[in-house]
């Protein structure tokens, strides 16, 4: 009886096998995420040279001042235009204006 040969691509586990394909999504979803946003800064710039940049988004003001015995008073201080950028991230210190659109109440 012949003994067959044994490679060493054989020999890994099934442990080292996920762990290698675990690693290679890793870096897949790394390098898309970069990319996704190197465009997104791409395009901000251009929409910057362009003045298309930042809109501006109405949303409502609160202030929230700590009293004694560890209570809270919510002020509400009105509405006010915000401005954002028109980008998938924050750019140029300005939120996203998807983002501040779904949250128009601001605390301060």
């Amino acid at each position: 009886m012949r003994v067959p040969e044994v490679t060493g691509a054989q020999l890994r586990s099934p442990m080292k096998r996920f762990l290698e394909v675990l690693e290679l999504v890793a870096k897949v979803v790394l390098v898309a995420a970069l990319l996704v946003w190197v465009s997104d800064f791409a395009v901000y710039r251009v929409r910057v040279a362009r003045g298309t940049a930042f809109d501006s988004v109405p949303v409502q003001e609160f202030l929230s001042t700590a009293l004694k015995g560890n209570k809270q008073e919510f002020d509400y201080m009105g509405a006010a235009q915000m401005t954002c950028a028109r980008a998938l991230f924050p750019h140029g210190g300005a939120p996203a204006c998807w983002w501040l659109r779904r949250h128009t109440a601001q605390w301060e």
